[in-house]
Order: C-alpha cells, then sequence, then structure tokens
C-alpha cells in the first residue's frame, strides 16, 4: 500500500526535518506542495499522531526532504508562506457553473 511518501532515494541523502506542525492535515498538504514542485518528500508521525490524539498536542509531524533537496525544500514553503501558491479569488472556474467572478456570489 502506498502511503503518498516519496521512495528513498541514498543518492540525493538522508531524510532531514524542513518542518514540524502539529496538525497531521498540515502535514500532508504541504507534503503534497513539496511534491507537486518537484521536491521528493515525506511525513513522519502521522500515524503516531491520529493514533494517541489525546497525546497530539505533543506529538508534531515531521515533514522531511532529501538532504540534497533542502535548499530548494526551503524555497518552496518560503514560497507557500508568502501566498504565492494562492488561487486568484478575482476569477476561477466553478466545476459546475462556468467562470465567476469576484463579487459575483450568484
Amino acid at each position: 500500500m502506498d502511503d503518498g511518501n516519496s521512495p528513498y532515494d541514498p543518492e540525493l541523502g538522508d531524510w532531514q526535518t524542513l518542518i514540524t506542525v502539529f496538525s497531521p492535515t498540515e502535514g500532508l498538504l504541504l507534503r503534497g506542495l513539496l511534491q507537486a514542485a518537484g521536491v521528493p518528500a515525506a511525513v513522519a508521525d502521522v500515524h503516531l499522531v491520529q493514533t494517541h490524539s489525546l497525546l497530539a498536542p505533543a506529538i508534531p509531524v515531521r515533514v522531511q526532504v532529501p538532504e540534497r533537496r533542502l535548499a530548494r525544500g526551503q524555497e518552496v514553503l518560503a514560497a507557500f508562506e508568502r501566498g504565492e501558491y494562492g488561487l486568484d479569488e478575482a476569477t476561477f472556474q466553478d466545476p459546475l457553473n462556468g467562470p465567476r467572478h469576484g463579487g459575483d456570489t450568484g
């Protein structure tokens, strides 16, 4: 069964923790963001946090990238935090009703 983590590649170095978060959902979202940007990524401790939900505040989820991709991972994370991956709210495509424009709620 595929857990969604990128495969380990020894040529890229050992996994390094890029960021820790306390929400499994946020960790999985960040892993997907990194992978979409071409950075191999994995999350660690997600299942531990989900299994022991009462201890979740004490167990961070680690988002990890290979050592040789750490700088690129930091760039992608910084761009995400600046909002560079945000959707343009002025115009977007509604899958059911076609194009909609900002301020048009109908």
